[in-house]
């Protein structure tokens, strides 16, 4: 028997002008999901998230999160019901420790958004959680070191891990070894394996090593439109992916599209 639906796409189309960047997409991802979304450059991946995390907003179609409609829902709405999607760490305070931005996070998901920079361990709970994420996501050793004096693969550490903090039971996980050098991948790829199970996860990959290490199941993209999807044999097997996108010989480090 098949898990249910969490998060789907029906039917989205985004024009830009006269320019079609989606064309009518339907995709599912399953509770529990490990669902890669891959796809050459231009494909309109990068379109495809901004309309499910709502940053833009579709021309036609719908999404429906846990059976909800939030086609009209603002960014932060949809974080609140439980979609997240990993964020550029730009977005972040650099000169804030891993452990700051941490208590920051979780304190404004246990409604304590106002007292966050109060003395950590006046909140227990708040403590217990940060201690929790710091271990899993390796970070522990960095705690107190300003963001920008990270290396990058503890960054994009950092980046997974804020994205955690929200509670998510749809994580969008946003090409997480992107521009992470050589050395600090393997921590990174061990980290997003042993993602909870409980939370279901759309990746946006173009490295094909982590795509077909992590997925289950994959959605190929190709201009603005699904191209097929499949298991990995599926994917890896398929003449038409084969032709458009894996027989390529750029799809490693390649760019978002």
């Amino acid at each position: 028997m098949s898990s249910p639906v969490v998060l789907a796409a029906v039917g989205l189309v985004k024009r830009f002008g006269g320019i079609t960047a989606t064309g009518n997409v339907h995709l599912e991802l399953r509770q529990g999901a490990r669902h890669a979304l891959i796809g050459p450059n231009g494909a309109g991946k990068t379109t495809l998230i901004n309309l499910l995390t709502g940053v833009l907003e579709p021309s036609e179609g719908q999404i429906i999160l846990e059976g909800q409609d939030i086609t009209r829902l603002s960014p932060h709405e949809r974080v609140a019901r439980g979609m997240v999607r990993t964020f550029q760490i730009n977005q972040l305070f650099d000169s804030f420790s891993p452990l700051e931005t941490l208590a920051m996070t979780v304190s404004q998901r246990m409604g304590l958004g106002q007292r966050w920079w109060q003395p950590l361990g006046q909140n227990t709970q708040v403590v217990k959680r940060c201690e929790a994420l710091l271990d899993q996501f390796h970070l522990t050793e960095v705690m107190s070191q300003p963001t920008q004096e990270l290396a990058y693969g503890k960054r994009r550490l950092l980046e997974i891990a804020i994205a955690l903090a929200c509670e998510p039971r749809v994580l969008l996980l946003d090409e997480p070894v992107a521009g992470v050098p050589a050395g600090e991948r393997e921590e990174l790829l061990q980290t997003v394996a042993a993602l909870p199970p409980e939370v279901s996860v759309l990746l946006i990959e173009h490295d094909m090593d982590l795509v077909f290490s992590f997925a289950k199941r994959m959605t190929v993209l190709v201009n603005g439109t699904v191209l097929t999807e499949g298991d990995p044999d599926q994917i890896a097997n398929d003449p038409q992916v084969k032709a458009v996108y894996l027989g390529q010989g750029d799809t490693h480090g390649a760019q978002n599209g």
